[in-house]
């Protein structure tokens, strides 16, 4: 998987390429990205997009324009019709539970506790996370708070991504900070774990930007160690790669297209 950036994952599983909630500019509705560009070629040749929301920072539509209308896109129910009317009309609605192939892996929906619906006056759409399976087994959380369902993925998640922030000074209910991601991932056990959802998008001007955008996932991995010693703990900086392999995993090689 390449972390993009905030809530954009790069899954590459089986010959399989997904982008998880692509915000691939330099603002996303009233937020500025801080940390680096987009690498060109980066979220080529892919094969469906995953989208969470449909909040600004999560559905944000030039960014799903640049990957083209005819790109396949799950989403959660009520947003295929906000997505059609932006040009955006190959969505399939998913509710927890439903699971949709594409190319060699299944895509679930999973349950999350957050509001979805699309300020101010928006689509009152839901909120999902995703489970990507294939050989191995990704979960990519969206935003959420704990809820009860997620103890059931325990032992079946290789890789989980798991929001620690967001982009103010705070984070409010229906999302997960350190230490509510902590205790998620002691719940869902993944093998390894790779924080997002942080670090990469601020408030404009006249707002201050924040002094040291990577604290949040930093305390994420002290929490770790003390909450879940058992998984391993891998923070990347936007546009890094990790690989998990049988054999050993690897960090750092450069993703396809850069």
């Amino acid at each position: 998987m390449t972390w993009v950036g905030h809530a954009s994952v790069l899954i590459e599983l089986d010959g399989t390429r997904l982008l998880t909630d692509p915000v691939l500019g330099e603002r996303a509705g009233p937020l500025v990205r801080i940390a680096g560009g987009v690498t060109g070629g980066l979220c080529d040749d892919l094969d469906a997009v995953l989208i969470s929301h449909l909040h600004a920072d999560h559905a944000d539509v030039p960014s799903l324009r640049r990957l083209g209308g005819a790109t396949r896109i799950l989403a959660p129910p009520g947003a295929a019709r906000w997505l059609a009317r932006r040009g955006l009309g190959r969505a399939e609605e998913l509710l927890p539970g439903e699971r949709a192939s594409v190319g060699a892996v299944q895509v679930t929906a999973t349950p999350a506790a957050h509001d979805g619906r699309r300020w101010p006056l928006g689509a009152a759409a839901a909120a999902i996370g995703f489970v990507v399976g294939g050989s191995q087994r990704c979960y990519f959380a969206g935003d959420t708070d704990l809820y009860p369902e997620m103890s059931e993925l325990a032992g079946q998640i290789d890789l989980a991504l798991l929001p620690v922030w967001g982009w103010g000074p705070h984070v409010g209910a229906g999302h997960l900070d350190p230490a509510r991601a902590s205790a998620a991932a002691r719940m869902i056990k993944p093998r390894v774990v790779v924080p997002i959802h942080w670090g990469t998008l601020a408030r404009g001007w006249p707002f201050r930007r924040p002094a040291d955008p990577a604290e949040p996932a930093r305390r994420f991995s002290r929490l770790m160690a003390v909450e879940a010693p058992s998984v391993e703990v891998r923070v990347l900086a936007p546009g890094e790669r990790t690989e998990l392999q049988s054999a050993g995993p690897t960090v750092g090689r450069p993703a396809r297209g850069t």
